[in-house]
């Protein structure tokens, strides 16, 4: 067993050329997957959109955008990201973020922020609306059958009929089903308020030191995954530790980190993915720590469980 590792990418450029080498050396490195940062106020390209870009130009690291669930429709989101799971051939991710800025609240003019409790309560339905409308499809309901005229048999797509405080949507997508079933979500947790309330598959935690790392591990569910989020020289300071030094002495950090708490892997934050792919990947080779995966999809990578279609599971029951 390796351990799992990732790296998180912020910026504003536009720049096409720009992209394209910093994930382009992260797909060559085998890492895992490239999360991309967002925000309503942010000026920066769209994380999803930009991932929807990368994607062709890319063949095996996964690809999880950064999209708010506050102010936004989740029928929008889950189509956006079950297209993005067909554009990169099952390697989508979503790592879900709330909003209680009033400044982006005023961005988009639909109404006031939301306390922290009810952004959280919103974004726990809208994950579930997601993860309902990606289920609405089953597997086999594109039949293209040239005899009867028929492209889709109607019996294998899903009313969802969700209704609850903050959304109301019948369905099912307009997209077919995503080829992982479910594409991976994840979520930043500084504590149980986010682990214990959203259905996410991985949690990127900030600890301060190892002890602490396996503390959170120890209160997380055992079937998710946790990543530790380190901050690595040059990046802009904030919750996560901040590693400045060498490559060889983050591979220590990283071998006792993980030997210690029970984490499942890394995601480093970073400027420039040269900063883990040049020197440290090399490295954590060498120790026998890091070995990039040969499976197709984000979920296979991360080894978790196949995504049973709930809908398709109730008709045969």
């Amino acid at each position: 067993m390796t351990l799992h590792l990732a790296v998180a990418l912020a910026g504003d450029s536009f720049a096409a050329d720009h992209w394209i080498d910093q994930v382009g050396q992260a797909d060559e490195a085998g890492l895992d997957f490239v999360t991309f940062d967002d925000t309503f106020g942010r000026h920066g390209p769209d994380a999803v959109l930009l991932a929807s870009r990368l994607a062709p130009l890319t063949r095996h690291v996964g690809l999880v955008p950064v999209a708010t669930t506050t102010h936004t429709e989740p029928f929008h989101l889950s189509t956006a990201l079950a297209t993005l799971d067909h554009v990169s051939r099952g390697r989508a991710g979503w790592q879900v973020r709330v909003s209680h800025d009033p400044a982006e609240a005023a961005l988009l003019g639909r109404r006031g922020p939301l306390e922290i409790g009810e952004t959280l309560a919103e974004a726990s339905d809208a994950v579930e609306v997601v993860r309902r409308l990606w289920d609405s499809w089953e597997d086999d309901a594109i039949i293209k059958d040239v005899a009867t005229g028929r492209f889709i048999d109607r019996e294998k797509l899903h009313y969802i009929d969700f209704a609850g405080a903050y959304f109301s949507v019948k369905g099912p997508s307009i997209v077919p089903r995503p080829p992982q079933g479910q594409p991976v979500v994840a979520a930043l947790a500084h504590g149980p308020d986010i682990w214990e309330r959203l259905d996410a598959d991985v949690f990127f935690v900030t600890p301060a030191d190892a002890d602490h790392a396996a503390k959170l591990v120890r209160r997380i569910a055992p079937e998710k995954k946790v990543f530790a989020d380190l901050t690595v020289g040059g990046h802009a300071p904030g919750d996560a530790a901040t590693f400045n030094g060498t490559a060889t002495q983050l591979a220590d950090l990283i071998q006792n980190w993980w030997a210690v708490s029970g984490i499942d892997g890394f995601r480093l934050r970073v400027t420039d993915v040269a900063q883990v792919t040049d020197e440290l990947v090399p490295e954590l080779r060498r120790r026998g720590l890091f070995q990039p995966s040969a499976k197709t999809t984000l979920r296979e990578r991360l080894s978790l469980p196949v995504a049973v279609n709930r809908y398709q599971e109730a008709t045969r029951a």
